[in-house]
């Protein structure tokens, strides 16, 4: 059952922002990644907003691409995972992806699989140490994909920067570094950016000869929140970046309390009454995917003013001190995040990422 808590999605905010992209690495080709349900804006929706304006489509996992393939699309498609076993390796070939290839498991899948991939991408672990071969191995591997006939049109060539939303940390140049030498005078196209990579420059690496291929893989700015976390104090937000929120969600008040002085609002009684407060209660909790640990004084915008959540948030219901808004009434409704209220104001008061927040309302809220 779907709640009165809704969500509203700006097809034409997803594509101005990858414009925004664009302007971050000129001539370089992006593919917009899509997954985890489109960041919880829905993955056939992200890929009817952004197919015929992207280079191609990034996705987690063969599963979402062949989602993809029945909806539609057949455009490029990286898959960053690759097959996890011969079956979904068999499905790469069959739906024309692009698997990444990230461990020696995969390449014995792949010879069991009895297929050939006609582009391929093999991902280099420098520095994240999640996915990839050693940059020492990158001979080996492509001579195992290319002997196999692999990579006939494209073998390709990535990695994932660990710290590029500080981009003063010292990882990121020992990481750039590595990749420049691992892939230098090899074939195939080259990408590293995500969003945070394209806000500190480096769409196309460092070291790299002027004439190479590159592609962008934007992803959390694209839904307009910004990837950057320093300064800690004051870390930007999507619109100091001309970032336009994608997802606004909204719920409806559904009750105005008048406590009287030392009255506690919600459970456990964590906040207390002053005297005169006027108190709405908005129909979105945690079960519709709002942060249960938001402390009291997270933003809520309001009639267009910023109202504080007070007391704890409950499944399906929150608090608002609505003292400031005193002609806000039951029926008006509430922001929790989006247009006027960037998601990553709300996500470091309750102290996690904008990421979360976006993804976590996935399938949960009706739209609007």
């Amino acid at each position: 059952m779907q709640r009165a808590a809704s969500i509203q999605l700006d097809s034409g905010a997803l594509r101005h922002n990858l414009e925004v992209a664009r302007g971050l690495a000129p001539e370089v080709a992006m593919w917009p990644v899509i997954k985890a349900e489109g960041y919880g804006h829905g993955l056939d929706w992200a890929a009817q907003s952004l197919g015929e304006v992207a280079d191609g489509l990034a996705v987690s996992a063969v599963e979402e691409a062949e989602v993809l393939r029945r909806s539609g699309f057949d455009g490029p498609l990286l898959v960053l995972q690759g097959g996890r076993d011969s079956a979904g390796l068999r499905r790469c070939a069959e739906l024309a992806l692009q698997p990444a290839v990230h461990a020696p498991a995969q390449l014995e899948a792949l010879d069991a699989a009895s297929v050939v991939l006609p582009e391929v991408w093999i991902k280099l672990n420098t520095g994240m140490n999640r996915l990839g071969f050693a940059p020492a191995q990158a001979d080996a591997v492509e001579r195992a994909l290319r002997a196999a006939g692999h990579g006939g049109r494209g073998l390709h060539w990535m990695t994932h920067m660990a710290c590029a939303d500080d981009p003063a940390d010292d990882h990121n140049a020992a990481q750039l570094s590595a990749f420049a030498t691992a892939v230098a005078g090899r074939s195939g196209a080259r990408s590293l950016a995500n969003s945070a990579s394209l806000f500190a420059g480096w769409g196309r690496g460092v070291g790299h000869g002027a004439d190479e291929a590159f592609r962008a893989r934007p992803g959390i700015m694209l839904y307009g929140c910004h990837p950057a976390s320093v300064p800690a104090e004051t870390p930007p937000e999507g619109p100091d970046a001309d970032l336009r929120p994608v997802m606004t969600v909204q719920a409806p008040i559904i009750g105005i309390q008048h406590p009287a002085p030392g009255d506690g609002v919600g459970y456990g009684a964590t906040w207390t009454a002053h005297g005169g407060e006027r108190i709405g209660i908005v129909a979105m909790g945690y079960a519709d995917g709002y942060p249960r640990h938001a402390p009291t004084g997270t933003p809520v915008r309001v009639r267009g003013q910023l109202c504080p959540l007070v007391g704890r948030v409950s499944m399906d219901m929150l608090a608002v001190d609505l003292s400031d808004v005193p002609e806000a009434a039951v029926g008006d409704l509430a922001t929790l995040w989006g247009e006027g209220l960037p998601v990553e104001r709300v996500a470091r008061a309750a102290g996690t990422i904008g990421y979360e927040l976006l993804t976590r309302v996935a399938g949960r809220l009706r739209p609007a």
